[in-house]
């Protein structure tokens, strides 16, 4: 027996509790450690995320034909590009064109006399014969056949292309010089075929010609063609170990929403800087290239390029931001919560109204209510399955996930009836019919 008051003891009891609570705390120290490496596996992943993004796209190129060609398709259309393969091919085409058989089929007693009016003429008539070449070479680039020309061309250059990345040479696209070129070969058949249709039974003489379009030409290119080697070796696990030291990340730290929310923002940031140095290179890079080179043709060629990288950006920043915001917005932050807050009540005022003007839920109501959070998780986990299995997903594709994804939402939540939300006149599951009880006979409850 003791003479403690019941304060007395329930002091002593609270005393108690907080000493087991001390006692199984975590030391601070153990916490910081913690942030520590959650802190430096965020932003590895961070640096990562331009590194894995431009391995992709390089292991994307090498792997899949169908991705090279329609990174370049477009080329084929781009004006500049048109006027600038035409002048090349115009060129070489007007380097074999054998001038010199018309001569031969000249009798010798007239030979002075041509050879004295070509002395005068000959300027003009090879110009015109230029002129006319290039008019035709121009008119098959610009005709909807050239479109398969060039596809063509991409196709078979796609081998080569994959000798680009591992340092080899040959093939359609080679690498001479700092400067990687496509060889224009089918165009120029294309062309010589034209040119004997047209009249000019003299094309046919011009023996298979291979001459260069240069893609890229920079000094960097040797650099560039050892990175991206690096990288197509490691394409696969580079965006791999990326995303394993911001799951890492997410999981080491203390607050592991709060570490959502900076993985997915340092990862955007990432890419962010990845588009910013894409502008910056294409700056400098049409600023070095030699003046004869046509600046139009090689803003397209970059442009066109890099798009796909572009994309990519776009995607990983429209993703983290999507990310980082539907961590902040199912964290306990009191901001969040209000939004939480409206957008239950507004659902649920939308539903009442629906049941104001004679909608029944019933059974749907109930189990939705009852397995609400599972049903959520589980759209989440669609719309993720989906994403991953997504082909190359773009910014849009990322939006219109998360904005079916916010439709899945809104209509669990507009199908979710709490049990003290019943319509009016509607008993609670397993009661008597609506309209109230059934009367006995002096007007009382029957007993169950």
């Amino acid at each position: 027996m003791t003479d403690e008051t019941p304060n007395e003891r329930e002091l002593a009891a609270l005393r108690a509790r907080v000493a087991t609570l001390e006692t199984q705390r975590p030391p601070r120290r153990r916490h910081l450690v913690r942030s520590f490496f959650a802190v430096v596996l965020i932003v590895l992943a961070a640096v990562l995320t331009p590194l894995a993004v431009v391995a992709s796209w390089s292991r994307s190129q090498v792997t899949d034909t169908d991705r090279f060609v329609s990174t370049l398709a477009p080329l084929g259309s781009d004006p500049a590009v048109q006027g600038a393969v035409a002048n090349r091919v115009t060129a070489a085409v007007m380097k074999q064109l054998p001038i010199s058989d018309l001569l031969n089929e000249v009798a010798p007693a007239d030979r002075p006399v041509l050879d004295a009016a070509l002395g005068k003429i000959g300027p003009a008539l090879t110009d015109g014969l230029t002129g006319f070449v290039h008019d035709q070479t121009l008119r098959l680039v610009q005709s909807d056949a050239f479109a398969g020309i060039w596809e063509t061309v991409l196709r078979d250059a796609h081998a080569a292309f994959t000798k680009v990345l591992t340092g080899q040479g040959g093939g359609a696209v080679q690498v001479k010089n700092d400067t990687v070129t496509l060889d224009l070969a089918p165009v120029i058949a294309r062309v010589k075929d034209r040119l004997v249709a047209n009249g000019l039974g003299l094309a046919a003489k011009i023996p298979d010609v291979h001459t260069d379009f240069v893609l890229v030409q920079s000094d960097a290119v040797k650099k560039a063609q050892t990175g991206l080697r690096l990288l197509d070796l490691a394409g696969f696990w580079v965006p791999v170990l990326a995303v394993a030291c911001a799951v890492g990340g997410i999981l080491l730290a203390v607050r592991h929403r709060r570490a959502t929310v900076w993985a997915a923002l340092g990862m955007a940031l990432g890419a962010g800087l990845l588009g910013i140095g894409l502008s910056v290179f294409r700056a400098l890079y049409l600023d070095k290239l030699p003046a004869d080179v046509d600046q139009a043709a090689a803003m397209a060629v970059y442009d066109t390029l890099v798009r796909y990288l572009r994309a990519a950006v776009r995607m990983l920043l429209a993703l983290g931001i999507v990310i980082a915001l539907a961590a902040w917005l199912t964290g306990p932050g009191r901001r969040a919560g209000w939004v939480r807050q409206l957008w239950q009540a507004g659902l649920g005022a939308v539903r009442r109204a629906a049941e104001g003007i004679g909608m029944r839920l019933g059974p749907v109501g109930r189990f939705v209510h009852r397995w609400k959070a599972w049903l959520g998780w589980g759209a989440v986990a669609v719309a993720a399955v989906v994403l991953l299995t997504w082909g190359y997903p773009t910014a849009p594709v990322v939006l219109w996930i998360a904005v079916v994804l916010l439709a899945a939402l809104a209509v669990l939540e507009f199908l979710d009836t709490p049990a003290d939300e019943r319509p009016a006149g509607r008993p609670p599951t397993g009661g008597p019919p609506a309209g109230g009880p059934p009367a006995g006979g002096d007007g009382k409850a029957a007993p169950a």
